[in-house]
């Protein structure tokens, strides 16, 4: 029974991994998304106005749909536009393309619908998968999207963390220590039959606990998911009333069509 399950968590872990093999193969952890909680959205808009809108756009986001997320027109005025004094402009970045190309070797990208093209889980993972590297231009690296461009903005918040590098003298060994290994973890050949086992761990500690920098995360990342969607919940909410109108009219259709043929048969 024990074989049974070790096979099945190993081939549930292999699973992951082919799904995320897009960029690294990391496995990727779970982003608490959560559409109806505007408090989390109101925090996450926060961030991302302070620390993303400096270099990345939103450009198919306009400031008033966040009435959307509890927020009143003069509350949006007074904390979160600070490129523009027009309620109804969109979250436009003011870092000319070129100059930001020049910094940073590409253009940020735009990230209005980020979280459709990624998803959730792969924003949420990368923002926690930041860690020291000096052999990059930046001083940072990132054990989602190797080799990025981007340098970890947010590590005033979090800190740094550090790579863990664990090698294993074949892949079976590395694979079962990774399901076991909490976070994010990466398994990569090390030459020959070897195997690297790579996790992160903390360095140096930031304005925040880990506890409260992982929520910070999440609430930013539920505010990039409403502004890939932003009218999703109000969508779902007709489909429910829709569904429910034609739940009743099957119904009165049903009566309708017996009380006609009653006499009929």
């Amino acid at each position: 029974m024990k074989t049974i399950l070790k096979l099945l968590a190993l081939a549930l872990w292999f699973a992951a991994a082919a799904a995320n093999a897009a960029e690294s193969g990391a496995r990727l952890l779970t982003a608490p998304v959560d559409p109806l909680n505007d408090d989390s959205l109101q925090r996450g808009a926060k961030l991302f106005v302070n620390y993303c809108l400096n270099c990345h756009s939103a450009k198919y986001m306009r400031y008033n749909t966040l009435t959307e997320i509890g927020l009143t027109e003069q509350q949006i005025k007074d904390n979160l536009m600070f490129a523009t004094d027009r309620i109804g402009s969109t979250m436009a970045v003011a870092m000319p393309a070129a100059r930001a190309k020049a910094w940073f070797g590409v253009a940020p990208p735009d990230l209005s619908v980020e979280a459709r093209v990624r998803g959730p889980d792969w924003i949420y993972s990368y923002l926690l998968g930041f860690y020291r590297d000096d052999k990059t231009p930046s001083g940072w690296n990132n054990l989602v999207f190797p080799n990025v461009g981007m340098p970890h903005v947010l590590w005033e918040l979090q800190g740094s963390q550090k790579l863990v590098q664990t090698k294993f003298e074949d892949e079976e060994k590395a694979t079962a220590a990774a399901i076991k290994a909490p976070g994010i973890v990466l398994v990569e050949p090390a030459g020959g039959n070897e195997y690297e086992l790579l996790t992160l761990a903390r360095d140096t500690q930031g304005r925040m606990s880990a506890a409260a920098y992982q929520q910070a995360v999440a609430d930013l990342v539920n505010f990039l998911d409403f502004v890939a969607e932003p009218t999703r919940v109000t969508r779902t909410h007709l489909g429910y009333i829709v569904l429910l109108f034609l739940g009743v009219l099957l119904v009165l259709v049903y009566i309708t069509k017996r009380e006609y043929w009653k006499d009929v048969h």
